[in-house]
């Protein structure tokens, strides 16, 4: 890709993540106008809306999983565990932002969620065994399952899910220590 083609893009994914969370039901005109450039060149990079719908939420998601090797890098792994779950928590209110833009894609054959959903289930994996390899977790449970433990509080849209979300998060976070022996 061109450099102006690529500034054009990632100015586009840029606008429409910020059209998306202010107003979840932003028009792609909005969003060309936002970026800087003419409806016809979002259309050059994405075929239609709930493609660019599809390409921010699957950027989130790649910015997200990154940030599990950082805090590896910075953190203890059971610490750096814990960070990541409050940033799941982070992540789901984003998308939560974004609801009524994430539903108009579910009815395509994009297979965004369940791509994404493995994203970070591999980056939990990767905490979890630097956890078991330091003696600082306990083993056999999988980045799926623990993705599912907060999947069910993450998905209310009740008030003050984030509070909840975020205790939950310490509970799961203690019952992963529970029981880790030294040495894996």
């Amino acid at each position: 890709m061109r450099a102006d083609a690529r500034r054009n893009r990632e100015a586009l994914l840029a606008a429409a993540r910020e059209a998306f969370l202010a107003d979840d039901d932003a028009h792609v005109e909005e969003i060309a106008r936002r970026a800087g450039v003419a409806v016809g060149t979002l259309y050059r990079h994405f075929d239609t809306r709930e493609a660019l719908v599809a390409e921010v939420y699957r950027q989130e998601v790649a910015d997200l999983c990154a940030t599990s090797g950082q805090l590896l890098a910075r953190h203890a792994p059971d610490e750096a565990l814990r960070i990541f779950l409050l940033l799941l928590v982070e992540h789901s209110a984003m998308s939560k932002g974004m609801g009524e833009a994430l539903e108009s894609i579910t009815a395509t054959d994009s297979p965004v969620f369940d791509d994404t959903r493995e994203e970070m289930a591999r980056a939990l994996d990767d905490l979890l065994a630097a956890g078991i390899a330091a003696g600082l977790l306990r083993g056999g449970v999988s980045g799926r399952v623990v993705l599912r433990a907060l999947g069910g509080i993450c998905g209310m849209r009740a008030k003050g899910w984030e509070d909840d979300a975020v205790r939950i998060c310490t509970i799961l976070y203690d019952g992963l220590r529970y029981g880790a022996t030294p040495g894996g």
